[in-house]
């Protein structure tokens, strides 16, 4: 029988990646910058949300936004139409997540020194971007009620990392079997600190309350 060497590996193998996540996490704060990572499945309304939540804050504090996607320009153009905010687009690659070093090298790109709030438009995706520490301050994944309310069933990691769970699409529940407490449920057996928001870009339900909450995030980052 052939000889097979092995060795072992003891050091966690994303751990250069975390590295680079804190060096743009101490970056971002030291500037007065949020830095948010904006997570969901294809199809979930992040970039119609994001930009109907831009343009409710864009007077208050000065915001930018990243997108990334395979290919295209398609999401950043769109959010810089609707909004007038600075967009930069991101091609990972043909990759299913973004890391911190990519995330660093953008930032390289890209003048965020003025900037209060900086959201990171992730790659539609629910397993991959879970993995990947982009050196945000906060992680919010979208979960919209088309979907279903069995998705942290399916995609406990995802549900896990999350500081912020915006149930979008909310307007449309007439037309879906989404349970809300089992979804609450599922979520909080997962992740009990996650705050969960019910939202509708289409009606503006739950905007203000997520305004709130990053209004209240960016003060705590500007006072470090």
């Amino acid at each position: 029988m052939a000889q097979v060497r092995t060795i072992e590996i003891h050091e966690n193998v994303t751990a250069l990646n975390d590295q680079t996540a804190e060096f743009v996490r101490d970056t971002m704060t030291k500037q007065g910058t949020l830095f948010i990572n904006v997570m969901s499945s294809p199809g979930s309304g992040k970039t119609t949300f994001l930009s109907a939540l831009i343009n409710k804050m864009k007077d208050k504090v000065q915001i930018a936004e990243m997108d990334v996607d395979i290919e295209s320009t398609v999401d950043a153009q769109r959010v810089a139409d609707l909004t007038g905010v600075r967009a930069l687009q991101i091609h990972n690659g043909g990759l299913c997540h973004i890391d911190a070093d990519m995330t660093a090298r953008a930032l390289t790109e890209f003048d965020t020194k003025d900037v209060d709030l900086l959201i990171l438009e992730n790659i539609g995706n629910l397993v991959c971007p879970a993995e990947f520490d982009t050196g945000a301050h906060m992680n919010v994944m979208l979960l919209s009620v088309p979907e279903g309310d069995d998705k942290p069933l399916k995609y406990p990691l995802m549900f896990s990392i999350c500081d912020v769970v915006l149930i979008t699409k909310i307007d449309t529940v007439g037309f879906f079997n989404f349970d809300f407490e089992a979804a609450e449920e599922r979520i909080k057996k997962l992740n009990p600190n996650a705050t969960i928001i019910p939202v509708s870009a289409k009606t503006g339900e739950g905007l203000e309350v997520v305004e709130s909450l990053l209004l209240k995030k960016i003060s705590e980052i500007k006072n470090k």
